[in-house]
């Protein structure tokens, strides 16, 4: 269990705030907790996008060549904590509320961006140095993936790239013969909302 970034005994000390108030401490303190509660953590193998988890939630996986820390102003940024609540909540979210994987990663990423904003990195920083190191589906680097990785999230942008690729042909005008485009658009716009998002998440990485 990664305990070696974590404050121990930040839950014992009594906050001299309101409960309501959710101050950076507050938060870090949160993201603590939430590590803390991770059963298994595994670095030595080769992740998609970074990180992943088992199958049945009790292993978190990061990539073996993800780099621990980044330097960032002078100081050295343990990036493993954001990298596993993330993983965390969008686990949670689909195993027990049963959420799509495409809900569950935007609002994991929300909860990771929170958590880097509150230790006071920029998240354009943190997301470029993390896109140094993604390896995606079909890298010749992917030589060591773990056999019980939960292959869901990968699947699903699978078929968020076709959903793309399908809207791209509509708008041009391109529907292959004997395809209704009007069906096709209307079986497109059922998932709009999770298209929007995703695209909206793309655009703002690019940045």
């Amino acid at each position: 269990m990664p305990l070696d970034f974590c404050h121990p005994e930040a839950p014992h000390r009594k906050l001299r705030v309101p409960e309501w108030y959710v101050s950076s401490l507050m938060l870090d303190r949160a993201l603590d907790a939430v590590v803390r509660r991770v059963e298994k953590f595994d670095r030595h193998h080769d992740v998609p996008y970074l990180a992943g988890y088992s199958n049945d939630g009790k292993t978190i996986y990061i990539d073996r060549h993800m780099p621990r820390t980044m330097k960032y102003r002078g100081r050295e940024i343990d990036t493993d904590r954001f990298l596993i609540l993330h993983e965390e909540v969008e686990k949670t979210l689909i195993d027990q509320l049963g959420l799509h994987y495409l809900h569950a990663h935007q609002i994991a990423l929300r909860a990771e961006e929170a958590a880097v904003r509150a230790f006071g990195v920029l998240w354009r920083d943190y997301d470029r140095f993390m896109q140094k190191y993604v390896k995606r589906i079909g890298d010749e680097r992917l030589t060591k993936v773990p056999a019980d990785l939960d292959l869901k999230p990968y699947r699903d942008e699978h078929d968020f790239d076709l959903l793309k690729r399908m809207q791209e042909v509509i708008e041009r005008g391109d529907t292959p013969k004997g395809i209704d485009p009007g069906k096709l658009k209307r079986a497109i716009e059922r998932h709009a909302p999770e298209l929007r998002e995703r695209l909206k998440d793309m655009a703002r990485r690019r940045r």
